[in-house]
């Protein structure tokens, strides 16, 4: 059973670009903090976020985040903290987080990591979405990326289309 938790980010841009439900088809669970429901129902996440959160799908559970002294994470805001604590104390197949920091915050206590455009990638390359548009959609929000990286990932997809 492949467990995955999710920070905010990465949930933030997936329901941006229309492929939030790419989740459940790529992983057997999917698990938000409370925190992180907070944050994206916050008044100044995007409508359509805001909405999602209000009624999160089935398939995703909300928890509570166990409490955690670990200064690792001291460093790291409120829903990152909380879900590579969960991450970590579920010891989750992979944590869905796009910030640095936090993603080596998570490689040290064990827990494999993937961002936004890697899980588009995957969903991609599994046949879900057409990385193209998506990948547009996401250019099109306020996602900071290096420019190239999102280009190549179109480009690997061109190239390794079948003829």
């Amino acid at each position: 059973m492949l467990v995955v938790v999710a920070d905010t980010g990465p949930l933030r841009y997936l329901v941006l670009v229309g492929s939030i439900d790419v989740l459940p088809q790529l992983f057997d669970s999917v698990i938000m903090p409370d925190v992180v429901h907070t944050e994206l129902r916050h008044q100044g996440a995007p409508r359509v976020v805001r909405d999602w959160a209000a009624r999160p799908p089935s398939w995703l559970t909300v928890s509570a985040e166990p409490a955690s002294d670990d200064q690792r994470l001291a460093r790291l805001d409120p829903g990152e903290r909380a879900a590579i604590g969960l991450a970590c104390a579920l010891r989750a197949d992979l944590q869905l987080i796009d910030d640095r920091a936090g993603v080596v915050a998570a490689s040290a206590c064990g827990v494999d990591t993937i961002g936004a455009i890697g899980l588009l990638d995957r969903a991609a390359r599994s046949g879900l979405i057409e990385i193209g548009p998506v990948i547009a959609s996401l250019k099109a929000t306020n996602f900071r990326y290096r420019p190239q990286l999102l280009d190549d990932v179109v480009a690997r997809h061109r190239r390794d289309a079948p003829a």
